[in-house]
């Protein structure tokens, strides 16, 4: 074999290599992503469907109700209230009247089953799409009424 067909199949064989490992990495991204989408949206039907996805909200005062190891609450962004059901140990932050966030997926119901729950850290701290979420459903209440 002459010494250039020998480097241009090296060559082609590393671009090989290097398109393999990014086509890996892209689907196992890909398949770890989860969307962050608010309760008003789950109610306009905007959230992904049999995908697992996350929804931030505060949970709803007097929501809280427990039943052995699973907890059922309901999760607002002022405006618009999603039912979830959680099995499992919840977090020490986890209060009603606070923010929370939580990963799963919609049933055909409407409720969510979460898989994860997710507690703010502190009293200050919001994600950026739910303080403007709740921001945007405080105005709706606010803005006068035809």
């Amino acid at each position: 074999m002459k010494k250039w067909k020998k480097r241009g199949a090296i060559v082609a064989g590393g671009v090989l290599a290097v398109g393999v490992a990014a086509a890996l990495v892209l689907n196992a991204l890909n398949s770890n992503i989860a969307l962050y989408v608010t309760p008003s949206e789950v109610a306009a039907g905007k959230s992904p469907q049999g995908q697992v996805f996350r929804i931030g909200g505060m949970v709803k005062d007097r929501s809280l109700k427990r039943d052995n190891l699973t907890v059922h609450f309901v999760l607002t962004d002022l405006a618009k209230d999603i039912p979830v059901s959680y099995t499992g140990i919840l977090p020490d932050l986890f209060k009603e009247g606070k923010g929370a966030v939580v990963q799963g997926r919609l049933g055909a119901d409407g409720n969510f089953t979460a898989s994860e729950v997710l507690a703010k850290h502190d009293e200050n701290y919001m994600p950026p799409a739910a303080q403007h979420a709740l921001e945007q459903a405080k105005r709706a209440e606010e803005a006068p009424k035809p």
